[in-house]
């Protein structure tokens, strides 16, 4: 799905923006003062567009939307420390940019090969500038070993952060022990760094949600104002729990095959939806359009949702299969997800 279609989707989010004002476009060239941050860009080959922006440390508590004239955008933030922004693309990838009270960042990219983009106005901009520069023509596998190596080399960055979560958290196959491992030697250089210290004591909890195990401990509400726990759901043969966004293209696809399955497997399977999606009144206009009768969790808290964050669900889509409440398979992609159901409730 591109932007257009998601704004097609989200007609709430033009002009007047996502209920109260969650996106907001500042397109200022004005220069920046100690309270604030300026980003400003230009890319080749992308004449005009629109493109997201979030922060996984909290420089800003929202999504907003930043569009591209003329080649170039502007965008001023309003920020009190070092912080970490990350930019999703038209294609959904994302690259991460690090402001600074005061400091103007300059980013320079060509729309068609966004992973050589080039990043100025902070240190930690030219640190990740060297990061893509050398992992630019390595294999997943090597890109992570010397993402490690990386992440020892500069546990004192911000950059690190975002590379375990890149690489050790928010993939179909998290490796929690490594990324324990990670952010321990980097919480010793980061002694005060709370959201560090939070996504270590997230993940220390995420090492229990393995193969074998029961379903961690939760408790939610559905948007139907129903309580959802891990008995509503052990009590099935088989379960399945999903997370999902209504602008991920992939994560839909899974929805429609989960729906083909529940309506082949009938009472041997029971479903749950978490949406990450910022707004609940526009997640509940969809879930109507797409006549989805079971359960769903939407928070607005997206990926801070307490359910999403005691369930190690960290991906676009995600998932967890149960047999009689205990995990038999997670991160599933659509096809194997579908393979797995299938086996399950024959």
């Amino acid at each position: 799905m591109n932007l257009s279609s998601l704004f097609a989707r989200y007609p709430s989010l033009r002009g007047k923006g996502l209920g109260w004002g969650l996106f907001l476009m500042l397109l200022i060239s004005c220069g920046t003062d100690n309270r604030h941050c300026h980003v400003e860009g230009r890319f080749r080959h992308l004449n005009q567009g629109e493109f997201f922006v979030y922060s996984p440390d909290g420089i800003i508590d929202r999504i907003d939307t930043i569009r591209v004239k003329d080649g170039r955008f502007a965008y001023n933030v309003a920020c009190d420390r070092e912080g970490t922004l990350v930019m999703v693309f038209p294609n959904f990838s994302e690259q991460p940019v690090y402001v600074q009270p005061g400091k103007t960042v300059d980013i320079k990219a060509d729309a068609s090969h966004m992973k050589e983009m080039e990043v100025t106005g902070t240190k930690q901009n030219k640190l990740m500038n060297k990061f893509r520069e050398a992992v630019a023509n390595m294999s997943p596998p090597e890109t992570k070993g010397f993402a490690e190596l990386f992440i020892r080399d500069h546990a004192e960055t911000l950059v690190s952060m975002y590379l375990v979560n890149r690489y050790f958290l928010q993939t179909p196959d998290p490796d929690y022990k490594k990324a324990v491992e990670l952010l321990t030697i980097m919480q010793k250089q980061q002694p005060v760094n709370s959201y560090l210290a939070r996504l270590l004591s997230k993940t220390k909890s995420l090492q229990n949600n393995t193969i074998g195990q029961k379903l961690p401990d939760f408790s939610g509400t559905d948007t139907n104002g129903q309580k959802v726990s891990p008995s509503s759901l052990s009590a099935a043969p088989v379960a399945v729990i999903y997370m999902w966004a209504s602008w991920n293209f992939d994560s839909m696809n899974m929805q429609r095959a989960l729906r083909q399955i529940k309506r082949e497997a009938g009472d041997k399977m029971k479903v749950l939806g978490i949406c990450i999606d910022p707004s609940k009144e526009e997640f509940k206009r969809i879930n109507r359009a797409d006549s989805i009768s079971w359960p769903t969790i939407c928070d607005g808290q997206m990926f801070d949702s307490p359910v999403v964050q005691k369930l190690g669900l960290s991906t676009i889509p995600d998932n967890i299969v149960l047999q009689k409440g205990r995990i038999v398979a997670h991160g599933l992609n659509t096809e194997d997800l579908k393979k797995k159901l299938q086996e399950l409730t024959k």
